[in-house]
């Protein structure tokens, strides 16, 4: 039997128990995975510096480092993030409808867990505790299959959740990682249907494209985040800049960050070239349409392709366009309805933007870095959803149930 199937087979028999506990359990041994995290943290920055070694023997770039590293600090944000998770109400056994049918049924629609969640991920370990307690909470087994990028700091991280979870009412075995790294893994995941009840990819376009397109087991699919700002001509140039400058370098290797600036051309004739500098001060390098690279000499030329890449790093795409017509086409073609943002002072041109763009979160005025789940009010989250069906924008504890109808006779039969 592969590592995949016994693993899977052992979190579909801790999820029958899941099923069973009190939010009180649940919240208990959140509060043990919390302590420990703070508690053990020395294996995990030691196994954690395993691969922040084997990353830069790998050439791997200072963002995707930055994104893999693990701190004290780090760690203690990543328990309290857990035990923000413990505050959060339970979503599990939530009445969401009730009736009575003419012939005496009463009828009961209630959030039940969706039971056993594969999560296929990359370089965070943070996403392995996220992924981790979120499922927990919300009355669910988990198994988590991360990148190798992170691999030695996931099994300390597991290995220390699991331990915790010994001392609880939660099974051990309800949180599981597969830790064959290689591709057959997580092809084989995709094909576990009877096993995983759904599957949820967080990652890069390759990542997610695998997934959604490989996959027998039902995905909810989290969306790859090439991200817009468009600059219309009425826009406060300072409030352009600031927004700009946040949505790209405040943490650029996220998924929420901006990856294209569009400009509408009468801005760009008086504020381009002040902002290109205020990008390049910030150690962001430009590429450019021929209008922008009249503005901004030193940019280099964007390709179409680079208009289709999610960067994750210092690096930004800028484009000049006519009117928010040129603008919404451009996001159309290019976004993956993900996040966009316009900034405008024109309360019509906003009220169309927000309208006729297909995304999961539209902006007016605010950077594109608040689709969080945290910054929502939600709390943590497993990701952010750029489908349509099930869930979409960031994802909750209530986006990890499915329901029930629960129905009470006294003896009707159908004629």
């Amino acid at each position: 039997m592969s590592e995949v199937i016994s693993k899977s087979t052992a979190a579909q028999r801790a999820a029958t128990v899941m099923n069973r506990l009190t939010t009180s359990q649940k919240n208990e041994a959140l509060v043990l995975i919390a302590d420990a995290l703070v508690a053990e943290q020395a294996p995990i920055i030691a196994a954690n510096e395993e691969d922040l070694a084997r990353g830069r023997d790998n050439g791997t770039s200072p963002a995707l480092l930055d994104r893999l590293k693990l701190t004290p600090a780090r760690l203690k944000d990543i328990s309290d993030a857990v035990r923000q998770i413990v505050e959060l109400p339970d979503p599990v056994g939530d009445l969401l409808d009730s009736f009575e049918r003419p012939n005496g049924l009463r009828i009961e629609k209630r959030r039940v867990p969706l039971g056993v969640i594969g999560i296929v991920y990359e370089a965070r370990p943070n996403v392995t505790v996220d992924a981790a307690t979120l499922c927990l909470k919300s009355g669910n087994a988990v198994v988590l299959r991360g990148g190798s990028a992170a691999l030695s700091s996931n099994k300390q991280i597991i290995a220390v959740i699991r331990d915790a979870l010994s001392r609880s009412a939660v099974p051990s075995d309800a949180v599981q990682l597969i830790e064959d790294s290689s591709r057959a893994s997580v092809d084989e995941m995709l094909k576990l249907n009877g096993l995983l009840d759904v599957i949820i990819p967080r990652g890069g376009a390759s990542l997610i494209q695998n997934v959604v397109q490989n996959a027998t087991v039902p995905v909810i699919e989290t969306g790859a985040g090439v991200c817009h700002t468009f600059i219309d001509e009425s826009a406060d140039y300072g409030m352009a800049e600031a927004i700009a400058l946040n949505a790209k370098v405040q943490r650029p290797s996220v998924c929420n960050s901006m990856e294209t600036l569009l400009v509408h051309d009468r801005f760009a004739g008086r504020y381009l070239a002040e902002l290109a500098e205020a990008f390049r001060n910030a150690n962001v390098e430009l590429r450019g349409c021929e209008t922008t690279i009249a503005f901004v000499p030193w940019a280099t030329l964007a390709t179409e392709q680079d208009f289709a890449t999610e960067y994750n790093d210092y690096i930004l795409n800028v484009k000049v366009v006519k009117d928010v017509d040129d603008a919404l086409a451009h996001i159309a073609r290019f976004g993956t309805k993900h996040s966009e943002c316009i900034v405008t002072a024109n309360d019509a041109i906003a009220e169309r933007f927000l309208q006729e763009v297909d995304a999961a979160a539209v902006y007016h005025n605010a950077s594109t870095r608040f689709t969080d789940g945290f910054e929502f009010g939600f709390g943590a989250e497993i990701g952010i959803s750029t489908q349509k069906l099930h869930a979409r924008g960031p994802m909750g504890l209530p986006a990890l149930t499915s329901t029930k109808f629960k129905v009470v006779g006294n003896g009707q039969i159908r004629g």
